[in-house]
């Protein structure tokens, strides 16, 4: 009885706990892409500090050292900042996943069983991967590997915390047998749309590593051309060499018009083939709580089908660029609470 009070009184901890940090890894991959549009990512040459500092230099000593310290890297505060800043959020969201590491970790030597224990200590180590990441985007000089590598990291940080939130809220969706039924033959459906919403984020962050979202400035068409001249072999070449430094890309036009124009195909795959999800959710959640999840990924997929538009036809703004990529997180976090739900239906006993 002792453990079962401990376990409930918890529960509610864990949840918030969880809750907080998935709101905030949201923010976190929000300033990511921040950092990346505005060319901060290597406005600090060296990692965790910042020119050997623990803020970014600004006195005219501090900036005279700085630049002793690293020569080939002068001093842009304007820089500076948004790398400082998104490294103190993502050490925040370390101690947070700590946080819930460690909760998850004592409820377990305590003898309380049936929460979530494999699923924080995963985070924990994907939450250490994402600092080697981070120290390797500044010391690889932005080697487009590693960026879209760092970039899936937070996804898939935020996807865990909302998956996590979920399991300690333990709320399962109750449905006839027959709609149960229907939902269960959704699911492997619901996991490939899952597949191809992270392989188009995975497009996406190819895309911005290698500063191809300009290749193509017109909509529909791309550079004037309905097919422009493409060079696919060179665009996703997985082993091209590190830099000296990537900043601004090294890559040639037809090798980032392919990228661009590989986004924009598997844009198109990927809101076809929701669509048809969604109808077919539709059809089998009427005037049931899966209704509104429903609503909310149609909700996410026409947000972000208009960012993306936007993107191009006013020519990447960061605003609108940083809306996208949070659109996609969302759009993600749709699918991982959707295949959730069909996974833990369960049978109207009422």
């Amino acid at each position: 009885m002792a453990n079962r009070a401990a376990s409930n009184s918890a529960k509610p901890r864990a949840f918030y706990l969880t809750l907080v940090a998935t709101g905030f890894t949201m923010v976190v991959v929000m300033l990511g892409a921040y950092t990346r549009l505005v060319d901060a990512g290597l406005g600090c040459p060296d990692w965790p500090g910042c020119y050997g500092f623990l803020t970014v230099p600004q006195s005219s000593e501090a900036i005279e050292i700085a630049e002793q310290r690293f020569p080939d890297s002068p001093v842009e505060v304007e820089k500076g900042w948004p790398e400082m800043v998104h490294r103190y959020a993502v050490g925040i969201l370390g101690l947070l996943v700590l946080a819930v590491a460690s909760m998850a970790t004592v409820r377990r030597l305590r003898g309380e069983t049936g929460q979530p224990f494999k699923l924080p200590l995963l985070l924990l180590a994907v939450i250490i991967a994402q600092a080697l990441f981070g120290m390797w985007t500044v010391t690889l000089k932005l080697w487009p590997q590693i960026v879209t590598g760092h970039l899936l990291g937070g996804f898939a940080t935020l996807s865990l915390l909302l998956l996590l939130t979920l399991r300690y809220r333990q709320y399962h969706w109750q449905a006839s047998a027959e709609r149960l039924s229907a939902w269960r033959g959704l699911k492997p459906w619901a996991i490939l749309g899952l597949v191809i919403v992270l392989l188009q984020i995975s497009l996406g962050g190819w895309t911005a590593s290698n500063y191809a979202a300009f290749a193509c400035y017109d909509l529909p068409t791309c550079q004037g051309q309905w097919w422009p001249q493409m060079d696919l072999v060179a665009g996703f070449n997985l082993w091209q060499t590190v830099g000296p430094n990537y900043l601004g890309g090294l890559m040639d036009n037809e090798a980032r018009v392919a990228i661009h124009m590989v986004h924009r195909v598997g844009a198109i795959v990927t809101s076809l083939y929701l669509v048809l999800l969604i109808v077919c959710l539709y059809r089998v959640a009427a005037n049931t709580p899966m209704r509104t999840l429903t609503h909310w990924l149609l909700a996410a997929l026409i947000l972000q089908i208009l960012l993306g538009l936007s993107n191009v036809y006013w020519h990447i703004p960061a605003s609108i660029a940083v809306a996208h990529n949070a659109g996609g997180a969302l759009l993600l976090m749709m699918m991982v609470a959707l295949n959730y739900y069909l996974r833990t239906a369960q049978a109207n006993r009422g």
